[in-house]
């Protein structure tokens, strides 16, 4: 099992609606509004790296609003 954090960054005046849309996506956590430099920051799950990377790429980049996104690993050192 792999957790990550994805940072994203959305159209203006879109972070709250954006965030409420990816937390519907199977095997988030959590979405929440944020302020600083990124606007709604995500805590999600999947069984591997790759499952990981289908989620951000086929689920949350497709939602409309979201301009970038940042996907951070979490990682046991």
């Amino acid at each position: 099992m792999i957790s990550a954090y994805i940072l994203v960054l959305t159209e203006v005046g879109r972070a709250a609606e954006v965030a409420r849309a990816i937390a519907e996506v199977p095997g988030v956590e959590a979405s929440e509004d944020v302020t600083g430099p990124y606007d709604v920051i995500v805590r999600a799950c999947a069984a591997d790296i790759n499952e990981l990377g289908r989620m951000v790429v086929s689920r949350i980049q497709a939602i409309d609003g979201i301009d970038r996104t940042l996907t951070c690993p979490v990682v046991s050192l």
